[in-house]
């Protein structure tokens, strides 16, 4: 072989591992992360949607208070070595080695402080759910994607079903109602839903879209149902399900027919929208129905707490809007 030859097949390896778009976890305290880099980082045809990524990098802590998350960190860090992911002793290590960072710490209540240290480095983040363990938290971390000028994205996988995207995309014509439910396990230090109530909330808001106003609200030690008023007089509810049979779906009522909502198709289709995300620095959801559905999630714990009462949107907007300034007060001095 030339010595030209040799030289021109150095250079197309160095180019075309300069193409790969590297990405870093933070957070090894859930089966999100080794299921994530398992689909980036296997070997892609070059007209595949995930072709191009590489997780390169990750942090593994993630929770310390939750048991059922801090004990699954040890285990999925050797995971992750195994698939070719170097694991970094800080935040600040990660961000200096990826291009993009998935951060998928599994408790909500370390999202802000880990997510402003992204931020300020102006890493494109796909933020896990839930975005944070309330209300407050969550509009904090948008206020301050915002104020550095930084992509952000968060869904549910839940979201990219192919049969919740169908009626998103008129199916059934006109959505005019929409029963949604998932399992629906509870964290104390999360507000009730967000914990994993968000997947259903998610099919929910994928199906109705935006608009709602109130929410009322009935718990049992094995249920929690959620009623939602949009303000053009449609209804729509999550069915949150801790005894029985359970699973993610539901029923939407459309304007040409009633439909089930569909399977749960995995994490392949939410994947596909954040490669492509994090190609175009351009989420694929309004930053506003993301907050409007943790409003929803919000409101009804309200309820909860106040007898099943009705509470509006407007309302657990408006107190977390003042928590959430005070969040990010440094960022504004």
């Amino acid at each position: 072989m030339s010595l030209v030859l040799v030289l021109m097949l150095g250079i197309s390896a160095e180019a075309k591992e300069s193409d790969v778009i590297r990405i870093g976890i933070i957070g090894l305290d859930t089966s999100h992360s080794p299921a994530f880099v398992k689909e980036f980082n296997a070997d892609h045809n070059e007209d595949d949607p995930l072709a191009g990524f590489r997780v390169v990098a990750a942090y593994p802590y993630g929770s310390s208070q939750i048991e059922s998350s801090a004990s699954r960190i040890p285990a999925y860090t050797e995971q992750v070595k195994g698939m070719g992911v170097a694991i970094v002793d800080s935040i600040d290590a990660l961000l200096e080695q990826v291009d993009c960072v998935l951060l998928e710490t599994n408790d909500g209540t370390l999202h802000h402080e880990q997510a402003l240290a992204v931020f300020r480095a102006g890493k494109p983040v796909f933020i896990d759910k839930p975005v944070g363990s309330n209300l407050a938290e969550v509009l904090a971390i948008y206020d301050a994607a915002e104020h550095f000028q930084v992509p952000m994205f968060s869904s549910s996988s839940l979201r990219y079903s192919n049969g919740a995207q169908s009626i998103r995309e008129g199916a059934v014509g006109a959505v005019l109602g929409c029963s949604a439910h998932s399992p629906c396990k509870l964290e104390p230090s999360h507000v009730d839903l967000y914990w994993y109530g968000i997947h259903g909330v998610e099919i929910l808001y994928t199906c109705m879209g935006t608009g709602c106003e109130a929410v009322s609200h009935v718990s049992t030690d094995e249920f929690e149902l959620a009623v939602g008023r949009w303000g053009d007089g449609r209804i729509g509810t999550f069915r949150g399900i801790r005894a029985g049979s359970s699973g993610y779906g539901g029923l939407v009522y459309g304007e040409k027919a009633i439909r089930e909502i569909g399977k749960y198709d995995g994490y392949r289709p939410l994947l596909v929208e954040i490669a492509e995300f994090f190609r175009t620095k351009t989420s694929p959801i309004q930053r506003d129905e993301t907050i409007e559905l943790y409003a929803f999630m919000q409101a009804a714990w309200a309820s909860k707490r106040n007898g099943g009462q009705p509470v509006t949107i407007d309302s657990v907007m408006e107190e977390a809007q003042g928590r959430a300034r005070e969040m990010n007060a440094s960022l504004y001095r």
